[in-house]
């Protein structure tokens, strides 16, 4: 099993970026998805989430600028980020829920400046 994900780099405040994960060696659709954050110094925090059957809960610091979406059919999870700001910067992970175990990818970094 691996998840990769690409799409992070450096932009400047306001800007957008689009994350990537994509999946080996699993099904997508039966998995709970997730982003995750974690900037130096701290603690990881949860970004956004989406169910097996799409429904989306987000974190409030980035309600209403990043939106989470999934392509079963590609085993690709996305975050669509808009509306930057520096506190957004930090080492975004995703993760596949099921009911047994939990797979986490290696990460993308996002920069905003």
């Amino acid at each position: 099993v691996q998840l990769v994900e690409s799409g992070g780099g450096s932009v400047q405040a306001g800007g957008s970026l689009r994350l990537s994960c994509s999946a080996s060696g699993l099904s997508i659709s039966v998995y709970a998805m997730a982003w995750f954050r974690q900037a130096p110094g701290k603690e990881r925090d949860g970004v956004a989430t989406i169910a097996r059957a799409g429904t989306t809960s987000y974190g409030d610091s980035v309600k209403g600028r990043f939106t989470i979406s999934r392509d079963n059919a590609k085993d690709t999870l996305y975050l669509q980020m808009n509306s930057l700001k520096s506190e957004d910067t930090a080492r975004y992970y995703c993760v596949a829920t099921g009911e047994d175990s939990d797979y986490w990818g290696q990460g993308t970094q996002v920069t905003v400046s």
